[in-house]
């Protein structure tokens, strides 16, 4: 079944790690066209402050919300259906690293049970949450989960704990959208690639919103938190040049002209990527290690 355009005027989004980011660049860009937007975000002070930012351009809140959690996210789906009686428009977004170190046995138990509390769980609890009740609506909509060519399409071999979260999330969305289509609703799914240079998301610094009892124990093997402007003065001093940074508002108008036209994939430069995945196709063919990301996202 072939779905009509999606009306992003009108209707109800929620954006999970909303705050800031990626996530608050989606938030601008559903207010700009016409939205009503519900953002869910577990740094309470962030949230507020973004909200204060963008009531200017249209209606829009904050519910302090933890996506690992499934009665945070349900009382997140309770407030969303009670007080807009919809939700059409899911963005699973929010997103953390391990905080781990970067060869995969220096990864503790408890980089696994962070990074996929948030990157996986936080995904399949919102959809256990939301897409029931956005199928028995019969409204058209859309679940949008981001992921990261990192994983999604080969792994950085030095972040392999968020790597496997992202290859999950993206597998995941499409096992999702397979549904949706077989059981004739009016969802679809669709999966995000965040591209265009490096993105001041907040990503490198998470381990600010990380549960104590999720901390590391052992000592000398995590990565510590950096700022962006040290992660930038790292690529270049890696690279020789200043890298690349994204416009983040203008990647939130990119994801939906995206969803509007219910895109499965809602990515850039897929030519390299086909490139990377054909090699990777034959390599696998001829029972050799697939090459793998050299640059994430």
């Amino acid at each position: 079944m072939t779905l009509d355009r999606l009306s992003i005027d009108g209707s109800v989004a929620v954006v999970t790690g909303g705050a800031g980011g990626i996530g608050k660049g989606i938030a601008k860009a559903l207010l700009r066209r016409g939205s009503q937007v519900v953002i869910a975000d577990i740094e309470e002070p962030v949230l507020e402050q973004a909200v204060g930012e963008l009531s200017p351009l249209g209606p829009v809140e904050g519910v302090p919300t933890d996506v690992s959690d499934e009665q945070s996210v349900t009382a997140l789906a309770d407030h969303v259906f009670g007080a807009h009686g919809a939700c059409n428009l899911l963005f699973c977004n929010a997103g953390v690293t391990s905080g781990g170190g970067g060869k995969p046995w220096q990864q503790e138990p408890n980089d696994w049970r962070w990074c996929f509390g948030v990157n996986v769980f936080g995904v399949a609890i919102c959809t256990w949450a939301f897409v029931p009740r956005m199928i028995d609506s019969g409204r058209p909509g859309q679940v949008i989960v981001t992921s990261s060519g990192d994983g999604g399409f080969a792994p950085v071999p030095t972040a392999s704990v968020y790597a496997s979260s992202k290859a999950a999330a993206s597998c995941f969305t499409e096992a999702l959208n397979h549904n949706l289509i077989s059981e004739g609703t009016n969802l679809r799914a669709s999966v995000f690639y965040p591209s265009g240079g490096m993105m001041d998301t907040g990503l490198f610094n998470a381990q600010r919103n990380r549960p104590g009892h999720l901390q590391r124990v052992g000592e000398g093997t995590g990565r510590g938190s950096l700022t962006f402007e040290q992660l930038k003065e790292i690529v270049a001093e890696m690279r020789g040049e200043e890298p690349q940074v994204a416009d983040l508002d203008e990647l939130g108008e990119f994801v939906l002209d995206g969803v509007a036209e219910r895109r499965y994939i809602i990515a850039r430069n897929l030519d390299e990527t086909a490139e990377l995945l054909r090699a990777r196709a034959e390599a696998i063919g001829r029972a050799e290690m697939p090459p793998g990301h050299d640059l994430g996202g």
